[in-house]
């Protein structure tokens, strides 16, 4: 990893993180004791953990579910609360010692799988308990507006020739952003390990690290780049997807003749101790809410892809899906 970023900015970046995560989960765990919901019903009242910062894939997710359940009367309160850093292996570590409260949730997705095996977590997904798998939605390479990458080929010519000069801006190390980097520098022949990826919190960050020229390019979820884009502040050069989505005006990789796509969906998990009935009683809520108008609504807002899938067949999703994302890391020598 030494050649993709700055170890000892990495560590410091790591700890500044963390403390934030630890004050964070501290309002989390006193929201949760204080309220007494220990054993409480889920339909009384949940929180949802999104491991990320405010603004990003893992927050919209989770706020947009909390909507739906409210709207369509499946749960009387839902609170979200934010723990961010490591690629939401800071939220997933915490999350695991907050017990078997069927009342907790917590957001997750590819970007974990890959934080998981990069950051070398002690603890995985195997320590919480599957719900659902929600929908899935797509990564984007961007630029400003008055950049001269007209599309993605214009950026490869200059690449090609100096990678580690043209900085990359994504999430975390290991994250959906990063391995959509990996894979695309392999594909048109960059050596995956001169990339310059610089990691940062959530698509605001890079944003603001895009705009300000500390990078040159940003990779993350269409969604958090899509007001900008549409502003005309930011060029969308190429999209994840495998094949055009509707709604998302920006040329897929494949279509630009780059054999790249990748897709980053987003689920729910709970902790690992709660009784079969517990889980079957969230999966019944989760059943709801993707049935319910709120839902649909939120799946074309969004130009999410449904892609619901729960209980133990989400479970043997996650377990295929990481041990996928893992062969892409090794390969790229991420």
């Amino acid at each position: 990893m030494g050649n993709l970023i700055d170890r000892n900015r990495r560590k410091v970046v790591t700890g500044a993180v963390g403390v934030v995560a630890t004050a964070v989960l501290v309002g989390f765990a006193a929201v949760d004791a204080g309220d007494g919901t220990a054993g409480a019903d889920p339909r009384a009242k949940l929180t949802m953990m999104a491991p990320a910062a405010p603004g990003g894939g893992w927050d919209l997710a989770a706020r947009e579910s909390q909507q739906a359940l409210r709207a369509a009367s499946i749960v009387n309160n839902v609170q979200v609360v934010n723990v961010p850093g490591a690629g939401g292996t800071i939220g997933l570590s915490q999350f695991v010692g907050l017990g078997a409260d069927p009342t907790n949730l917590m957001m997750t997705g590819t970007v974990m799988e890959g934080a998981i095996t990069v950051n070398g977590s002690d603890v995985d997904l195997s320590d919480t308990t599957p719900i659902a798998k929600l929908a899935e939605d797509y990564e984007v390479f961007i630029v400003p507006a008055d950049s001269p990458y007209e599309t993605i080929d214009d950026f490869v010519a200059a690449w090609s020739e100096a990678p580690h000069t043209h900085p990359i801006g994504g999430g975390g190390l290991g994250g959906t952003d990063h391995l959509l980097a990996g894979l695309f520098a392999r594909e048109v022949g960059v050596d995956p390990g001169e990339i310059n990826y610089v990691s940062y919190a959530g698509g605001g960050e890079v944003l603001t690290a895009l705009l300000s020229g500390t990078v040159e390019i940003g990779v993350s979820g269409y969604n958090e780049f899509s007001d900008q884009i549409e502003a005309g502040n930011l060029r969308a050069l190429a999209l994840s997807a495998e094949e055009p989505v509707d709604g998302i005006d920006a040329p897929t990789f494949i279509e630009q003749g780059i054999d790249v796509h990748l897709p980053n969906w987003r689920g729910l998990v709970a902790p690992k101790d709660i009784t079969d009935a517990e889980r079957d009683e969230l999966v019944a809520i989760v059943d709801e809410m993707v049935a319910s108008d709120e839902w649909q609504d939120t799946l074309r807002r969004n130009s999410w892809a449904p892609a619901v899938v729960t209980g133990e067949d989400f479970a043997d999703f996650i377990a295929e899906d990481q041990a996928r994302v893992n062969t892409i890391i090794e390969e790229l020598g991420l």
